[in-house]
């Protein structure tokens, strides 16, 4: 006895296609951000222990505060670009513009010799950002 075999033509049903470049994805700009501003509030936690025991100490912390608010800065700049032609959340914007206030404030802070201000709100200032840093990698690897 034969089986009849399906007239129904070609199966439409899912195919599985290659992985392409646009499957393979790498950090994001807005994660980018993140890790630069992340790297350089370390790099200023550890100049500030040159400052006090090293005579070029000051010049780069002077030379970190600059770059690391230059990172804040871009961390605001990848969260809009994120936001409103990226089409993503607005959260970010909120963190971002967070991080630059408290960056002024802490410029604020070192430029008027207030270390007993200065350095706790340094420490908040790093562990907000590893905070957001994990954040944004974590959300990163839900959508994968």
């Amino acid at each position: 006895m034969a089986i009849p075999s399906s007239t129904a033509g070609p199966t439409t049903g899912p195919t599985t296609a290659p992985p392409t470049a646009a499957g393979r994805r790498g950090p994001t700009f807005v994660q980018v951000a993140v890790a630069l501003q992340t790297l350089m509030i370390l790099f200023q936690a550890t100049t500030a222990g040159l400052l006090l025991s090293t005579s070029y100490g000051g010049t780069l912390h002077g030379v970190g505060a600059r770059v690391m608010y230059g990172a804040s800065m871009l961390y605001l700049l990848a969260a809009v670009l994120a936001w409103r032609p990226g089409g993503g959340p607005a959260r970010p914007v909120g963190y971002a513009t967070g991080f630059l206030v408290l960056a002024s404030v802490q410029v604020v802070l070192g430029v008027t010799h207030r270390p007993a201000l200065h350095v706790p709100l340094g420490v908040l200032i790093f562990g907000l950002s590893v905070l957001d840093l994990g954040r944004c990698l974590t959300a990163a690897s839900r959508r994968t």
